[in-house]
């Protein structure tokens, strides 16, 4: 029944702390008490009351409680009197061992409003134990001829009480032989030295027997007593000496049971039964036995129980080697256990505050208390929970953290948090537990519908099919009922002269974008216009996007022939001299593509040829060369079919027909510049020059009459005439060649030729020159009044 009263009236406290955990948070002073060990159940600590300044009615309305750390309640908390009692005896040894001082820590808890108080009790020792010998008999052999003052260690005693009342000293009783030290260790422990006064004669006295007195330093004072049996042997030169005094060895607290941890080693000069060695314990503790083992043969010191760092942290092991004359040496062992993260840290939840308001400001949701039984890194510990989650860890009171809420929640985002706290401790490997804590989150129309993304870009392919679904937009809306629901919608576009109602459509449920109409790359390459969603809420919120169109170029223009123009009724001929070299360049085919990128990307063939061989064509840039010298046997006319293919999937392409005319006597400025004749060519007799001269006047001639003839015949119908109107295409040679490789037309001239046939004689005029709007007029002035001059 007892137990049910206590029950209901922890939940009843808890319940209060939920009522007031959003009053403000306290940390008084801490304080100390002490008392002193063994005290019954029930004795009086302190009166907290008074201590915190309350009257004692206060500890109850504001649901005092005393925390302590584990699981154990060392006190009980009377709140009639505002008395702090015992729990239960207290025991300093089981507590804390040898660490001094003592101190058990608690805190007070009140909890309306929310204040800590960290309070310390030190546990004084009292003498309630007595000094213990490991061993009650101890045997030394000792030579005869040992010297005096010679130091002879002995087996210590323990006592497990700390300060005044641990062991103070050793004494034996008065004989003319010995004398006993007191000294101590790195760790504070007595241990006993018989010091050789007189030298021993094993004639005199073979044997002696002494009485070793251990005193604490208690009132009264404890002691325990341990014979001493002395067998005093005959000489044996040499005592066994360790290769060190003292061992130093770390080993971790998991290392496996049966692990060697040092191996000792001892020597004897002597030889013999004398020289053999045997290594033992020297007057080890009943724990060091149950912890070590050490070969008596080989010096391995090997793990035969579980180490534990939180339990004991140092070991310091006398090791004895003797040899068979009953010489000894001796040597320490000091291990050190170091830790590892064995150990994982604990939380203990104080209280939960759930359901909380939406809209509420920050708010105390969890306290909790947390702990790790490791040392060093491997013991300090760190709180963190999910980044994405609207709650805060305040710093730690003491070991108490508070999870609070960062500000106002959103219970259309999430109506309900898992909050998993995770404690990690900073050891190696870490190690982490976890906590999970619910909360549940209370009901308002507060967000506008959010775009997945601040901007869509959609790829169209040119020549779609009307009504095609190009893509989607979509935006979500963390409220619920109506006030999710969405609606699309198109914005008017900033750029007025865009028919954005003619181009797309959007359905207002899902989102879907259409094209209304089929799209040309060549004419829209690409087009914005902004997209709104509004949810149905009161007042309804929405939100925008920017939605970018890009049409995709298909390959769907075949290339176009700028040059030469083709005319059926007026065919075009270039004109190439019989005298003309390999690589002559007859004419230049320059073509475009209305597509872009690799769709208008051009590559020129020679399709078809009246002499193959005679003439090529350069693939990237279209310039018609001569592939050899011109024979008198090559044939007057030529027809060549070039083909422009662009890159496209699959390509597209087109044909242009040249007309070539091998013709000889060609006008001397259009002919390749000679190279600058050797010096012996200048001192050629003057004949060679009135040649010259007369071919010069004789094809001037020749060239006016053919020039008036075709004049004259274009100005007539070209049906009566019968007739063919030859433009020529290429660039001339000389001064006048383009050589750019450029694939568009350069600023040359060309001339139209009149080739006039019969069944007497053919010949062919230059009729008047074309001047495109890209050709220099200025060279087309010149030659028009070349030929009326002539």
């Amino acid at each position: 029944m007892e137990a049910g009263g206590d029950r209901f009236l922890r939940q009843r406290q808890v319940l209060l702390l939920f009522i007031f955990l959003g009053g403000s948070l306290a940390v008084s002073e801490s304080r100390r008490y002490s008392v002193a060990e063994e005290k019954e159940r029930g004795f009086l600590i302190a009166n907290l009351a008074k201590d915190l300044g309350l009257r004692v009615e206060e500890l109850a309305a504001r649901g005092t409680q005393v925390v302590s750390k584990g699981n154990k309640q060392h006190f009980q908390l009377n709140h009639q009197t505002g008395d702090l009692l015992l729990n239960e005896k207290l025991d300093r040894e089981e507590l804390c061992g040898p660490t001094e001082p003592c101190i058990l820590y608690f805190q007070i808890l009140l909890q309306n409003p929310l204040q800590f108080v960290t309070n310390e009790l030190q546990i004084i020792d009292v003498n309630d134990h007595s000094p213990v010998f490991f061993e009650n008999e101890m045997q030394l052999k000792i030579l005869e001829s040992t010297p005096p003052g010679t130091v002879i260690p002995l087996g210590n005693a323990e006592d497990l009480d700390v300060g005044r009342n641990s062991l103070q000293n050793y004494t034996i009783a008065p004989n003319s032989h010995f004398h006993v030290l007191t000294r101590s260790r790195r760790d504070g422990k007595k241990y006993p030295e018989l010091v050789l006064d007189k030298a021993l004669d094993r004639e005199e006295q073979p044997e002696l027997s002494l009485t070793l007195v251990a005193l604490d330093g208690g009132s009264p004072p404890r002691s325990a007593t341990a014979q001493i049996h002395i067998l005093v042997l005959d000489i044996n030169d040499n005592a066994p000496e360790f290769a060190q005094s003292l061992y130093e060895v770390q080993i971790l607290e998991n290392s496996p049971l049966n692990s060697v941890i040092v191996t000792v080693s001892a020597s004897d000069l002597d030889t013999g039964n004398f020289g053999t060695i045997s290594y033992a314990f020297f007057h080890a503790s009943e724990e060091i036995r149950k912890t070590f083992q050490l070969n008596p043969i080989t010096g391995d010191m090997q793990l035969v129980k579980y180490l534990n760092f939180e339990a004991i942290s140092t070991y310091e092991v006398d090791v004895e080697a003797k040899d068979g004359g009953g010489l000894s040496g001796k040597s320490t062992v000091l291990v050190q256990v170091v830790d590892v993260n064995d150990n994982p840290p604990e939380m203990s939840l104080s209280s939960v505050n759930s359901p909380i308001p939406e809209n509420s400001e920050e708010t105390v949701v969890a306290v909790f208390s947390v702990s790790d039984l490791d040392s060093g890194d491997n013991g300090r510990v760190m709180c963190s929970i999910e980044n994405n989650l609207p709650f805060l860890l305040k710093p730690p009171v003491e070991n108490f953290y508070t999870l609070v809420s960062e500000g106002a929640l959103d219970r259309e985002s999430q109506a309900e948090y898992n909050i998993t706290i995770t404690i990690t401790d900073l050891g190696t490997p870490r190690l982490k537990t976890e906590h999970s804590i619910t909360i549940q989150v209370s009901d308002v129309n507060d967000n506008a519908p959010a775009f997945t993304q601040t901007s869509y870009t959609l790829f169209v392919q040119e020549n779609n099919s009307p009504a095609l679904h190009i893509g989607s937009v979509s935006a979500t809306d963390r409220d619920s009922g109506t006030n999710a629901q969405v609606t699309y919608s198109l914005l008017p576009p900033q750029d007025p002269h865009l028919p954005l109602a003619s181009l797309v459509s959007i359905n207002a449920d899902n989102g879907h974008l259409f094209a209304l109409r089929s799209l040309d790359y060549e004419a829209l390459q690409a087009f914005e216009f902004r997209v709104g969603a509004t949810d149905r809420g009161s007042p309804a919120l929405s939100s925008e996007a920017l939605v970018r169109v890009v049409v995709v170029d298909d390959n769907d223009n075949s290339p176009f022939v700028l040059y030469p123009l083709q005319n059926g009724s007026a065919p075009c001929t270039e004109l190439v001299p019989r005298a003309a070299e390999a690589g002559y360049l007859v004419t230049k085919v320059v073509a475009v593509d209305g597509d872009s990128g690799q769709n208008a990307w051009l590559s020129f063939q020679l399709l078809k040829a009246t002499e193959p061989g005679l003439f090529s064509v350069w693939a990237h840039n279209g310039e018609v060369r001569t592939a050899r010298p011109l024979s008198e046997r090559d044939a007057a006319k030529h027809r060549l079919v070039v083909l422009v293919k662009d890159n496209g999937e699959p390509p597209l392409s087109a044909t242009v027909t040249l007309h070539v005319l091998l013709v000889d006597g060609f006008s001397q400025p259009y002919l390749p510049l000679p190279e600058a004749a050797p010096d012996q060519a200048q001192a050629d007799s003057l004949t060679v020059y009135l040649v010259i001269a007369l071919a010069s006047v004789s094809s001037l001639f020749l060239f006016s009459v053919l020039l008036f003839v075709a004049v004259r015949l274009c100005r007539r119908d070209s049906a009566a005439l019968g007739g063919r109107c030859l433009v020529p295409e290429g660039h001339f040679p000389g001064h006048l060649v383009d050589l750019s490789g450029t694939g568009t037309l350069s600023q040359n001239y060309q001339h139209e030729v009149y080739l006039a046939e019969s069944s007497e004689t053919s010949q062919f005029k230059f009729l008047k020159p074309i001047f495109p709007n890209f050709l220099d007029e200025g060279i087309g002035r010149d030659i028009n009044s070349f030929i009326k001059s002539t």
